[in-house]
């Protein structure tokens, strides 16, 4: 647990297989309304605090854009599995905010006795300080994603450059750690920066984000969140929940799994890992 673990990102370490950036239908608009300011204001330079107050509410669309996890506005968004998957009756169950060295092993145990795979989201720096828990994870046949570097609470403003450096150093200790770089990225609290999908495709990531989520870390009640995730469950969802405590120090992720579980497995559904889901 006390072993080093390389954190300066290396392009040629951190970096999977490059991904092409498509565009999302927000950012083509977004660059030809600049185009279009900048031909305006040289026909027209008279108005120039007009189309300086168009470009300045574009920009906060952009932002609310990323306010919305679920959009597929600023590109691709992967919300459910493939229908490949769902026709196996699969769905995903993962896990952000990890690894926990007190949570995350008993979240190993639960899926464990219910022959359930996973999908571990953990924060770089966690993963550091807890490679053997990390190596244990995939050793019972999990997978480990991209969840950033710190979980920064202003990842939504970072420039370009921040954001190569966070996701990459997260990309460099797992894939040192693990041996594997990850292939998905989540962001932390599902906020979409307007610049994050060319950093990810250069990294060879793609954007997930969930089907359904019980906000596990924020509710009291076990019954709740179980109902959030259950109501409508079908093959191929993806479901989130943490392996964290919350502020108060429950681990709420161990109350709802069992259950969880088992009305996962009354429905004839099949819980994997993402690259499982997507073979």
């Amino acid at each position: 647990m006390g072993e080093a673990v390389n954190l300066s990102p290396s392009p040629r370490n951190a970096e999977g297989r490059r991904r092409a950036w498509r565009p999302g239908i927000a950012i083509w608009f977004s660059a030809a309304f600049h185009i279009s300011a900048v031909i305006a204001l040289l026909a027209r330079a008279q108005w120039w605090a007009w189309i300086l107050t168009a470009l300045v509410l574009n920009h906060v669309a952009l932002a609310l854009i990323g306010l919305w996890p679920k959009s597929r506005l600023l590109g691709a968004n992967m919300l459910r599995l493939p229908d490949a998957a769902a026709g196996r009756n699969e769905i995903a169950l993962t896990f952000d905010d990890g690894p926990d060295p007190d949570v995350t092993p008993k979240v190993l145990d639960i899926l464990d006795s219910h022959q359930a795979k996973a999908s571990f989201f953990v924060i770089g720096d966690k993963a550091a300080a807890h490679p053997e828990l990390v190596r244990e994870i995939v050793r019972r046949g999990h997978s480990i994603e991209n969840h950033s570097r710190k979980h920064s609470h202003v990842f939504g403003f970072f420039a370009w450059t921040a954001l190569r450096m966070d996701i990459g150093a997260a990309q460099e200790i797992i894939a040192g750690i693990t041996g594997r770089p990850p292939t998905f990225f989540r962001s932390p609290m599902g906020i979409r920066n307007p610049l994050l999908d060319p950093v990810i495709a250069r990294l060879g990531l793609r954007y997930i984000t969930w089907t359904r989520r019980g906000f596990d870390t924020v509710a009291s009640d076990p019954a709740v969140v179980l109902r959030r995730f259950t109501r409508g469950l079908s093959a191929g969802d993806i479901l989130l929940l943490r392996d964290r405590r919350t502020r108060d120090q429950r681990a709420m992720v161990l109350e709802v799994l069992p259950a969880l579980l088992d009305r996962i497995a009354a429905a004839g559904l099949k819980p994997v890992s993402l690259p499982l889901a997507m073979q």
